[in-house]
């Protein structure tokens, strides 16, 4: 029973996996950041600049307005549309015409019943031109039912176009407005108030900081498959404050090794909400 024992201990002990070894960090003595999102904000429509709201080193946040053109006749053109969709939307929801006719398609079939009833008791009590003539209004009220349904359905239609229009026409008033598409720093204003732009001029350049990315070079020793997203600690010597530190992670490594110095690219992405790094500086890396 003892030996068993010992045999079952050790069997135990044999079973169980290893510790898993810390990975040795990796440093890369320089790397250069740089912004990981630019945009130079164009105009989308022609026009006057009636407003420019930002100006150099201004923060500003996703969707703030930065410059407005002269859309004073876009607006006009947007509210006409719109009151023409208002009377598309009416007309639209307005069957009195179809209601009226089948009522009347109605009346004359009735007029006409009463018309063969009374040549049944009394012949020749009607003459046969009132007869047609019964049987035409019966057969003009049909067709003023399907005239009335007609028109009913192309209200619909109208009232579609309408809303069509009345949407491209508040996209050209939308259209006018210069919209930040993500939040940074402006670091050039191309164009001031009163100035004329076209579709696609650059107005504002923008540059987002709260994330940054910084590019360096890994010997081609240290490469493995496990590299994408391990943590990197960036140092970086900061204007009082020497050997500061950031976390990020490593979110590039190039596929291909330099043959001269047997290097690869390597993008590491660090956070900077306190703004506090700039595009421009060098840092070290070290992988983790």
């Amino acid at each position: 029973m003892i030996h068993f024992a010992i045999l079952l201990v050790l069997s135990t002990t044999a079973a169980a996996p290893a510790p898993q070894e810390p990975l040795d960090p990796i440093e890369i003595p320089s790397a250069l950041i740089k912004p990981i999102e630019q945009v130079d904000v164009p105009a989308r429509e022609a026009g006057v600049l009636a407003t420019v709201n930002v100006e150099e080193g201004q923060m500003v946040e996703e969707g703030e307005l930065l410059a407005q053109i002269v859309d004073t006749e876009a607006r006009i053109a947007r509210d006409r549309v719109k009151g023409e969709l208002e009377i598309a939307r009416r007309n639209a929801e307005n069957d009195v015409n179809t209601r009226f006719a089948k009522k009347s398609v109605e009346v004359a079939k009735a007029e006409l019943k009463r018309s063969m009833e009374s040549i049944e008791t009394y012949a020749k009590s009607i003459s046969d031109s009132e007869m047609d003539r019964l049987r035409l209004v019966v057969e003009r009220a049909v067709l003023e039912v399907e005239q009335a349904e007609r028109e009913f359905e192309i209200a619909g239609f109208t009232r579609e176009i309408k809303e069509s229009d009345h949407q491209a026409a508040e996209e050209k008033v939308e259209r006018c407005r210069i919209a930040a598409p993500l939040g940074g720093v402006v670091v050039q204003v191309n164009r001031r108030r009163g100035e004329w732009v076209e579709p696609g001029e650059k107005v504002v350049r923008i540059l987002r900081l709260d994330r940054l990315r910084a590019e360096g070079f890994l010997k081609a020793q240290h490469l493995s498959h496990d590299l994408k997203n391990r943590p990197v600690k960036l140092t970086v010597d900061l204007p009082g404050d020497p050997g500061a530190e950031f976390p990020g992670r490593v979110v590039f490594l190039s596929p291909e090794i330099d043959p001269v110095n047997s290097q690869v690219d390597i993008w590491v992405e660090i956070n900077n909400e306190d703004l506090r790094l700039r595009p421009g500086m060098r840092a070290k890396l070290t992988i983790r």
